[in-house]
């Protein structure tokens, strides 16, 4: 206010002390918030640290040039791209000459870096890194080899088998069993066709297509499978789908590692059978988009790729590569190279082969996820021959074959695997003595849990065999006790069919070695035991794995069999009366199982000959190399 006792002017300001406030902590402001402030903040701020965690753990602070670097051992062959003389013909009418002549070069080259110090297709050093005893592995690399000596064709030359540009013939059908399968694949087929035409599977139950990838699976994967039969007409019309409505640009994020099994392995055998070379330019492009995946801090691609976007991804599910995933492309992109005479399909894949060869392991056996931003193994997770690692040790042994056996490091990992099969994996039931491989729970504890998916191995066991691996029949003997047990797994069910999974009494005194618990106990049509069946008929020539086969080819069609919808995938093997119907008909019924039960039920055992053909894993036959 203004008073008029003082010349000079000032102001009074009062304040009431309700609007005085001390200031306040944290702790009090935390306080003072209601219980649902309080649980938005939590998981606000929860949710930003896990984002923070994930993106620096999958490198996206990373740089794009980082992303794009190389491993030495794989720039070595890579190279090999720019060497102008490698191509200079880019319009050769003559194949069969192009790859002779990259395969000269490459010798020349590979004879020439030698001498420096440095190979093209040198194996890596084989470093002890295991943790087992420095003795274990020792046996393993002293160990003789006992290759079997082959007469092989002389249409064999030193590239490829017979690509000399004239196709394949096939007789067709010879005999009722095969004519009994010919008819099951047209059931399938022809349901397809009408129900599900251009789209991955068939949905047998709805009558509708589903799909996975937008790649026609089941076309594709059949392709094979039809000219083997002599099916022409419906290959033709595979044949132009593949030509005129294969989209390979599809903005699509797919699998590797499916992808190639099924696709890029079902286009490459294709063209060795046929020699349309519509197929090899359709392999080559996808090859091209598929190498996308590589694009990681290390030679371990990604899971997942984008075909139109070319760029690689890590699974939605989490970081990590499966050890399937990444250790089964090999044999698809080892095929592309030497087809279109350049090296980097083969020099992508041999370097996680390579990768995979210098990595700790336990008596040879390797976790089932790796990372592909560190290239490292994530250990303590379980040690497996099913789901998420089988075909890793498939792998080991059909590569060294494909390459005409001439990269031992290939071999020595396989036996060196089958080494820690024997010591930690394989194991008896009781009362029956049924031998099965189990797993190794966080690499430590054993659980006597079989895949379906196992059953491969005894056709492994036998192929290796048939090379001359193991001491005398051993690997024979082993193979023909996992089929044993395998088998038991189908005549064991009331409808004949295996379980996916099984479970292995390890207690005495019981009755039943085979348990099968009741979210086990589904059927999806699979190959494995068949695909064995057939690896032991034709190695051996006895009759018996075709009756076997037989009365499993029975149940399929009593079980699994619909009207006029093909076949679907069933929930309880046990259940007779109520199997369940699973609404589901993978591509691999088609592509694997009716080709591996014609191919069994064959007059000649050696139709497609072991000695001259590999199958990858997808049942896609691609030629042994012999350089």
């Amino acid at each position: 206010m203004w008073s008029n006792s003082d010349k000079r002017d000032f102001i009074t300001l009062a304040v009431s002390e309700e609007y005085i406030k001390p200031r306040q902590s944290i702790w009090r402001v935390w306080n003072r918030l209601s219980r649902l402030q309080k649980n938005i903040i939590s998981f606000v701020g929860v949710l930003l640290a896990f984002i923070i965690i994930i993106l620096l753990y999958t490198g996206v602070f990373h740089s794009e040039e980082t992303g794009k670097s190389r491993t030495v051992a794989e720039d070595s062959i890579v190279k090999k791209i720019d060497d102008a003389s490698l191509l200079s013909n880019a319009d050769r009418k003559n194949k069969l000459s192009a790859i002779k002549d990259f395969l000269e070069k490459q010798k020349e080259q590979k004879e020439a870096e030698e001498k420096q110090g440095v190979g093209i297709e040198r194996p890596p050093e084989n470093k002890l890194l295991d943790r087992q005893l420095p003795v274990e592995n020792a046996q393993i690399s002293q160990k003789p080899d006992k290759h079997i000596e082959i007469t092989r064709p002389a249409l064999v030359v030193n590239v490829l088998h017979q690509d000399n540009g004239q196709p394949y013939n096939f007789s067709g059908p010879q005999n009722d069993r095969q004519k009994a399968v010919v008819n099951g694949f047209l059931h399938a087929w022809t349901a397809y066709k009408k129900h599900a035409w251009g789209y991955d599977q068939l949905r047998p139950i709805t009558n509708t297509g589903h799909e996975w990838f937008g790649l026609g699976l089941t076309i594709i994967d059949s392709l094979d499978t039809m000219y083997i039969m002599g099916l022409k007409d419906e290959f033709k019309l595979a044949r132009d789908w593949v030509d005129t409505k294969l989209n390979l640009a599809s903005n699509n994020d797919v699998n590797l590692f499916e992808v190639t099994i099924r696709v890029l392995g079902g286009l490459l055998s294709s063209y060795h059978l046929s020699q349309d070379e519509m197929f090899l330019t359709k392999a080559t492009e996808l090859g091209d988009r598929l190498l996308n995946a590589f694009h990681s801090h290390s030679a371990i691609p990604y899971s997942d790729v984008n075909l139109f976007h070319r760029k690689g991804k890590p699974p939605k599910w989490g970081p990590d590569s499966t050890l399937s995933e990444v250790a089964t492309i090999q044999l698809e992109f080892r095929d592309l190279s030497r087809l279109v005479g350049d090296p980097k399909y083969e020099a992508k894949a041999a370097a996680v082969s390579e990768l995979i060869h210098n990595t700790p392991k336990l008596a040879g056996l390797v976790p089932m996820f790796i990372n592909a931003q560190s290239g490292r193994m994530k250990n303590g997770t379980t040690l497996t021959l099913g789901a998420r690692a089988d075909s890793y040790y498939e792998y080991l042994l059909k590569q060294w074959i494909q390459t005409g056996r001439t990269q031992d490091w290939l071999k020595d990992d396989y036996l060196h695997a089958l080494e820690g099969i024997k010591k930690h994996l394989w194991r008896k039931s009781g009362p029956n003595n049924l031998s099965f491989i189990g797993e190794l729970l966080w690499s430590r504890n054993f659980s006597p849990k079989m895949d379906h998916l196992v059953c491969y191995f005894a056709g492994a066991l036998a192929l290796g065999w048939h090379y001359g691996l193991g001491n005398g029949t051993e690997h024979l003997d082993m193979a023909n006790e996992l089929l044993h047990t395998c088998y038991q797994m189908y005549s064991q069910m009331p409808t004949f069919l295996s379980p996916e999974i099984a479970h292995f009494n390890l207690v005495p005194g019981t009755d039943k070695d085979i348990i099968v618990k009741a979210g086990d106990s589904h059927n999806l049509l699979r190959p494995e035991t068949v695909e064995s069946l057939y690896y032991l008929y034709q190695l051996t020539g006895s009759k018996k794995y075709q009756d076997m086969g037989w009365k499993i080819f029975e149940a399929f069609e009593k079980y699994t069999r619909l009207e006029e919808q093909g076949y679907t995938s069933i929930n309880d093997v046990k259940n007779v009366k109520s199997p369940g119907w699973r609404n589901s008909m993978e591509s691999f019924f088609l592509g694997e199982t009716l080709k591996y039960f014609y191919l069994l039920f064959d007059d000649n055992p050696k139709l497609m000959d072991f000695d001259t053909w590999v199958f990858n894993t997808e049942a896609h036959p691609l030629p042994v190399l012999l350089s």
